[in-house]
């Protein structure tokens, strides 16, 4: 029997070859047709660079902005408001007017100005009285008014009160809701760096010295100008309320003329209050107690009664009687009558006695303007 291998020959020689596998036919195709389509498109591109060209094509601006920009320069801070009409509310408002920089020496030339506040229900009937007054002292001073919300004011672009409205709410006679309004006008003039004197004043009211001499006055004395006597009787400590201890009690309880002139200190301390406020707003309502008389009277004086000179720098005649003072028409300007006002007086400043005791005066009416225009370069100085 034959052996199935023959003699001398390697087995692995004898194993059958196994042929290879043919590519595969759709795999091919797919492949072709990628790469038919990437030449195609880019063909496509190479068009479309050389037609419309890859420089006209604008890049994405990021929208992001850090939490915390960093502003440009040092004007950022200390330019004041362009625009007084803003959307913050009062807690906001007073919380951004609170900010008091540490380090006392202003890197800047800062001017400081006096911002003149009007506390009205509507138009001012003596502004071209204070337009004159104003006139060529731009740099020295801001001005703030705040109105009834439905009143729009409708002064002409060379007006110095022209859009100087700020946002108001309605303030009511002997209710908090008027300190509010006095809270309001002091918390906008903060924010303007260089207003260091802040003057609240009413439509009713008028100058009753030029402007030099008014600003030389508050910017030389030491003392802030706000009356806070402790007055006995039903009109003063009559309207205490033993609920506003221990915040406040009957030694601390002052009264006082609405109508103030203090220094920005001052008017950080009214805005940033939250201990005296609850109290009088709870336990001192009219007709017992008139808060806008004893608030910031009664603070002032526990917080800071060596920067009160105790007076007020407005005029008002109370001889006649009545829950309101004399409001004078255009019969009364005589000029006998500021030589009482302007004259007739004594008082202390910056400690030493003086006749120069008020610098503005109310309650004047709308009809008391045309004597006031005719008078007032001579008896003004205006």
């Amino acid at each position: 029997m034959q052996s199935r291998l023959e003699e001398g020959k390697d087995p692995a020689t004898t194993l059958r070859t196994t042929p290879s596998r043919p590519f595969p036919l759709r795999l091919l195709q797919f492949f072709l047709v990628f790469l038919v389509l990437g030449l195609g498109a880019s063909f496509l591109s190479m068009y479309m660079i050389r037609h419309f060209g890859i420089h006209n094509v604008a890049l994405v601006q990021s929208t992001f902005k850090p939490c915390f920009e960093q502003p440009a320069t040092k004007e950022s801070w200390i330019r004041p408001p362009s625009n007084l009409l803003h959307t913050m509310s009062d807690t906001e408002l007073f919380w951004r007017a609170s900010f008091v920089p540490r380090i006392k020496n202003y890197p800047f030339k800062r001017t400081p100005k006096i911002a003149f506040m009007f506390l009205t229900k509507g138009p001012l009937p003596m502004a071209p009285l204070w337009e004159r007054f104003f006139k060529g002292h731009e740099r020295l001073y801001s001005i703030y008014v705040h109105s009834l919300p439905s009143y729009t004011a409708d002064f002409s672009p060379s007006s110095v009160f022209y859009k100087r409205q700020i946002p108001s709410q309605v303030a009511e006679w002997g209710m908090m809701s008027m300190c509010d309004a006095e809270r309001r006008l002091l918390a906008n003039a903060l924010l303007d760096i260089s207003n260091e004197w802040f003057i609240l004043l009413s439509e009713a009211c008028i100058p009753l010295q030029n402007f030099s001499i008014i600003y030389r006055y508050i910017s030389r004395s030491r003392y802030s100008f706000m009356g806070a006597f402790d007055e006995p009787g039903p009109y003063g400590r009559g309207r205490y309320d033993e609920n506003m201890a221990p915040e406040i009690n009957m030694s601390d309880w002052r009264k006082g003329s609405q109508w103030f002139e203090i220094n920005r200190e001052l008017a950080v301390r009214i805005v940033e209050d939250s201990t005296y406020y609850p109290k009088l707003k709870e336990f001192c309502k009219p007709h017992k107690c008139y808060v806008d008389e004893h608030y910031f009277q009664t603070m002032l004086t526990i917080n800071a009664p060596h920067l009160l000179a105790n007076r007020s720098l407005t005029y008002v005649d109370w001889s006649r009687g009545g829950a309101h003072p004399a409001t004078f028409g255009k019969d009364d300007i005589k000029e006998e009558f500021f030589k009482k006002i302007l004259q007739d007086q004594t008082c202390l400043y910056n400690n030493q006695p003086s006749s120069l005791c008020f610098l503005f005066a109310r309650k004047f009416s709308p009809n008391a303007l045309g004597p006031l225009l005719d008078i007032a370069p001579k008896i003004l100085g205006i």
